[in-house]
C-alpha cells in the first residue's frame, strides 16, 4: 500500500508544471493545516495547564533522622496515613528496575501516555465486552493517586491529561519518585518507604531483591496480599514475578536465585519512635518539613537513654522519679543526645514532660561564671583569698551548704567547695547587673527575662534556668569562653560565636573544676581507675528539689538533672550524690579522647609567684610563695600587705603609734594585718589569732573616748514599723578625722563597710538588735534598740 502511494506521487510529479504547482499547494495546505492543528492543540494544552494546574500537595508524615540518616521517629500524616517521603537517593537501581519492569516497561520512552498500550487495551475490552486489561503508565497511575476518581472512560481521559502535565513539569525520575511515595501498600500505609520500615525495618535503599519484589506486588492486591497474614500466598506471587524478571533478563540469574531462596517472614511492625522529646520539639519547630535531619547520634542517644533509665531505677525507692541528660559536641555545638525524661511512657511524674526545657533553680551551677568574671575584671585569681564569714546584706544573710564558715579561703577553695558566702560577697563587689548580663550572654534567657526581679541570691540559684541553657553555657567554657547556641540539625554547621569570658579565665576556671579533692566527688568514684578527666560542677536547689551536674572535656559537654517534675523535695537529693554519678557514667560510655588529654593553656594566661597567705603579688615580708595563674595586664598587681609593722613595749603588753612612741624601751614587730571584720569573726567564734596588744592608754590621738559615736539610731529606743511598710533604718556615726572606713555589724554579724561619713540603711528584723560600729583603728561602739512590727 505505501509503495503504490509513492508510485502515484511520482506519476503526479512527472506531469505538467501546472499540475506540479497545484500538488505543491495542496500538500503545503495540508502541512499548514496539520501544523496549525498541532499548534492549537499545544496552545490549548498550555492554557489548560495554566487553568487547571496539578496539585502535588499530598500531606506526608513528618520523619526525624539522626546525623547518620537513621530513622529516629515518625509521625502519622494529618490524614492519618503512614506516608514517608522517599528521597531520590533512597531509590536504588534494583528498586527502579523492578518497578519499571513490572509496571511500565516503556516508562522512559513515552510522554506519559502509551498509545500502543491504549489501543491494545481498547481492542481487548471491546472484543470481550468488559475490562480485561489496562493501559495505565506509571505517570497515569501517579495522576490517579494525586486525584483519586472512579474508573470510567471520562476519568481516564482526565488521567491522560494529567499525565501529560506531569511529564511537562517533572523529570522521569521525579515522576517515579512520586509514584513510589504514593503507591498504596495496604491499610493506612502509602509509599514504598513507609512499607519498607513497617514491614522490614529498613530504608528502601537497603532492601534486598526479594523484599523489593514483595513490596512491588502488594499495590495490585493490597487486601488479599497482607504481609504477616498471607505470607505464603505473597511468597508464591513474589516468586512468579522473580521468574518473569529472570525471563526478561532484568536481573542476574544469581540474584534471582538468591531472591527465590530468601524466606519471607515479614509482618507489620511499629514505626520507630525514638528520642520522643526531641522529635516532638523538632516537629513543632519545623512544621513545614517532611524530613528533619537532626544532629543527634542515634547510637549515643540509645546508650544514654539506657544509662538514665537504669540510674533512675536505682533512685526510685528514694522517691526520685525522674532524670534528664543532654550531650553537646564542643566543636560543632550540635546536640548528640537528648533525654527529656527517664521514661517517656511513665505515668508517674509526667514522663512526657520535656525536662530539657523546663526552667528550674540551678543551685550552685552558676558560680564558675562569677569567678571567671572576677578573673576578667582583675579582681581575683585562683589563689586570691576571699572572706568566708557571716555577712548580712539588706534582707539577706547567705549561709554555706554545711552551715559552717571558714574565715579566709582562696577563690579556688571557695569554688571547689561551692561556698556560698564568698560567692555572694564577690557578686556584691562586682555588681549583680553585670553578672546577669554575663549569664544572658551565655544563653540563660530565663534569667535575662527576669533581670529586674533578681538580686544577690541569683548566684546561689535564686533564678530559673533550663538544662539546655546550662549545658550550652558550660560548652562556652569548654570553647575558650566563646558562646553560641545549641544546634539541633545536622546541616546546621555554620555559626557565629561571641566571647563571654576570656580564654584565660575560661581555662583557669576549668582547671579548678577538674580537681578531684572536693566534697562533691561521689565516694564510689574516689579511688576508681575509671574516673574520666573532666571539669564539672554540681548544684542543689533550695529545698532539695533539683540535683544538677554539668561537665565537659575536650570533645563533649554533658548536662544532667535529677529530681521530680512535680517539684517535690527529697532529703537525699543532691547534685554530688545523685546527679554526678550519672554524669561520670555518661562520660565513660562515650567514645572520647584519652583521659590524659586536656586543653592547652591559652596565650593570654601566665603564671607567677604569689603570697600563700593572701594570693597577692609578694611584698617585702612575704616568705611563703606559691604558683598562681593570672592574666597579664588584667590581674591586679597590688602587693601583699598581710603583715604590718607595729611598736610594742618590752613585755609585749602595750602597743604604740608614731604619735605616742617613747624614746626607748620598745621593739618593732610584724603582725597580721587582718581586716577588722575578720578579726570580729575570730573574736565572736573564739578562734585564736595573734592579737595586737592594747594601745597606749596615754595616747592623745587614739583613745577609747574617740571610738565611733553612733548617732542613728538612738540607743535604747523602740522603733515601730508597719507590717506593710518597707521603711529602712539609717545607721550613722561620727568619727575622728584620721578614720577612713567604718565597719557595721548587726547582732554581732558583719553587715557592711563604708566610708566614715556615709550613712548605711538596713531593713531590720523584729526584736532586740545590737548594732555595732568599728573604725579602722579597731575602736568599737555598741548600741541596742527594739524593733516592733504593728498594724496602723
Amino acid at each position: 500500500m505505501p509503495g503504490s502511494t509513492f508510485r502515484l506521487m511520482r506519476r503526479e510529479l512527472s506531469s505538467s508544471p501546472e499540475k506540479i504547482n497545484t500538488l505543491k499547494n495542496k500538500y503545503a495546505r495540508r502541512l499548514y493545516l496539520s501544523g496549525s492543528i498541532i499548534l492549537l492543540l499545544f496552545l490549548g494544552f498550555i492554557i489548560s495547564d495554566l487553568l487547571y494546574p496539578v496539585d502535588y500537595s499530598k500531606p506526608y508524615s513528618c520523619s526525624i533522622y539522626d546525623k547518620n540518616n537513621k530513622l529516629v521517629h515518625a509521625f502519622l500524616s494529618v490524614d492519618d496515613k503512614w506516608r514517608l517521603f522517599c528521597e531520590l537517593d533512597e531509590i536504588s537501581i534494583k528498586l527502579k528496575r523492578a518497578i519499571i519492569q513490572k509496571e511500565d516497561k516503556y516508562f522512559y520512552y513515552h510522554p506519559g501516555i502509551n498509545g500502543v498500550a491504549i489501543a491494545r487495551a481498547l481492542y481487548n475490552n471491546i472484543i470481550n465486552a468488559k475490562r480485561t486489561s489496562g493501559a495505565s503508565t506509571i505517570t497515569m497511575q501517579v495522576a490517579r493517586l494525586l486525584e483519586p476518581k472512579q474508573r470510567t472512560y471520562g476519568n481516564k481521559f482526565k488521567e491522560m491529561f494529567r499525565a501529560l502535565q506531569l511529564e511537562w513539569h517533572l523529570s522521569k525520575e521525579e515522576i517515579l519518585q512520586l509514584y513510589l511515595n504514593l503507591v498504596p501498600m495496604g491499610g493506612n500505609i502509602e509509599g514504598i518507604k513507609a512499607a519498607s520500615f513497617l514491614y522490614f525495618n529498613k530504608a528502601p535503599n537497603y532492601l534486598s531483591l526479594a523484599e523489593i519484589t514483595t513490596l512491588s506486588i502488594i499495590p495490585n492486591r493490597p487486601v488479599s496480599l497482607r504481609l504477616g497474614r498471607n505470607n505464603l500466598l505473597i511468597e508464591q506471587e513474589r516468586n512468579k514475578w522473580l521468574n518473569r524478571f529472570n525471563q526478561s533478563n532484568t536481573f542476574d540469574e544469581q540474584e534471582i536465585e538468591d531472591a527465590l531462596n530468601e524466606p519471607l517472614s515479614a509482618f507489620r511492625q511499629e514505626m520507630p519512635r525514638l528520642a520522643p522529646h526531641l522529635s516532638r520539639r523538632l516537629k513543632k519547630l519545623y512544621p513545614a518539613k517532611n524530613i528533619i535531619k537532626s544532629s543527634i547520634d542515634l547510637n549515643m542517644q540509645l546508650t544514654l537513654e539506657k544509662l538514665v533509665k537504669a540510674h533512675n531505677n536505682q533512685l526510685y525507692y528514694k522517691g526520685i522519679y525522674n532524670a534528664t541528660a543532654l550531650v553537646m559536641d564542643n566543636k560543632s555545638r550540635q546536640v548528640l543526645a537528648y533525654i527529656g525524661s527517664a521514661d517517656f511512657n511513665a505515668t508517674i511524674d509526667a514522663g512526657q514532660v520535656d525536662g530539657i526545657i523546663a526552667p528550674r533553680s540551678p543551685g550552685s551551677t552558676l558560680k564558675p561564671f562569677l569567678y571567671a568574671m572576677a578573673m576578667d575584671k582583675g579582681v581575683a585569681t585562683p589563689k586570691k583569698k576571699l572572706l568566708d564569714i557571716p555577712t548580712y546584706f539588706t534582707n539577706y544573710e547567705p549561709e554555706n551548704y554545711d552551715g559552717k564558715f571558714y574565715g579566709e579561703v582562696s577563690l579556688e577553695f571557695a569554688l571547689i567547695n561551692s561556698l556560698n558566702v564568698p560567692a555572694v560577697r564577690l557578686l556584691d563587689e562586682l555588681g549583680t547587673e553585670e553578672f546577669i548580663e554575663l549569664l544572658a550572654a551565655c544563653g540563660c534567657y530565663h534569667i535575662a527575662a527576669n533581670t529586674n526581679r533578681l538580686g544577690l541570691s541569683v548566684v546561689l540559684g535564686g533564678c530559673g534556668v533550663t538544662l539546655e541553657e546550662l549545658t550550652t553555657a558550660y560548652c562556652a567554657l569548654a570553647n575558650h569562653g566563646a558562646y553560641t547556641n545549641a544546634k539541633y540539625l545536622s546541616a546546621d554547621t555554620l555559626f557565629k560565636t561571641k566571647s563571654v569570658v576570656s580564654p584565660a579565665a575560661a581555662f583557669a576556671t576549668a582547671e579548678i573544676l577538674t580537681k578531684l579533692t572536693r566534697p562533691d566527688l561521689p565516694s564510689q568514684w574516689r579511688n576508681t581507675m575509671r574516673m574520666p578527666k573532666i571539669a564539672w560542677k554540681t548544684g542543689t536547689s533550695y529545698g532539695r528539689r533539683d540535683a544538677w551536674s554539668i561537665g565537659f572535656n575536650q570533645q563533649y559537654t554533658i548536662g544532667v538533672w535529677c529530681g521530680n517534675f512535680s517539684g517535690k523535695g527529697i532529703p537525699e537529693l543532691s547534685g554530688s550524690s545523685i546527679a554526678t554519678p550519672l554524669l561520670l557514667k555518661a562520660f565513660n560510655s562515650l567514645k572520647s579522647q584519652n583521659h590524659s588529654d586536656w586543653m592547652l593553656p591559652p596565650d593570654d594566661l601566665d603564671y607567677r609567684n604569689v603570697c600563700s597567705k593572701s594570693g597577692m603579688v609578694p611584698g617585702h615580708s612575704c616568705t611563703d610563695l606559691i604558683i598562681d595563674t593570672y592574666i597579664p595586664s588584667v590581674s591586679s598587681i597590688k602587693k601583699c600587705n598581710h603583715l604590718k609593722q607595729i611598736w610594742i613595749n618590752a613585755d609585749s603588753t602595750m602597743s604604740y603609734c608614731s604619735r605616742c612612741l617613747p624614746e626607748s624601751g620598745y621593739k618593732k614587730i610584724l603582725v597580721a594585718n587582718d581586716p577588722p571584720e575578720l578579726i570580729s569573726y575570730y573574736y565572736n567564734n573564739n578562734i585564736p589569732f595573734a592579737k595586737i596588744p592594747a594601745h597606749n592608754p596615754a595616747c592623745e590621738v587614739v583613745s577609747a573616748n574617740n571610738a565611733p559615736l553612733i548617732n542613728a539610731p538612738i540607743n535604747n529606743m523602740e522603733y515601730l514599723i508597719s507590717k506593710s511598710d518597707t521603711a529602712q533604718l539609717k545607721l550613722e556615726c561620727k568619727t575622728t578625722a584620721e578614720i577612713n572606713i567604718v565597719y557595721w555589724s548587726v547582732n554581732d554579724k558583719f553587715y557592711k563597710s563604708t566610708p566614715a561619713s556615709t550613712p548605711v540603711y538596713i531593713t531590720p528584723p523584729p526584736g532586740t538588735l545590737k548594732i555595732s560600729c568599728a573604725d579602722d583603728l579597731g575602736r568599737n561602739s555598741d548600741i541596742h534598740i527594739t524593733v516592733k512590727f504593728i498594724d496602723f
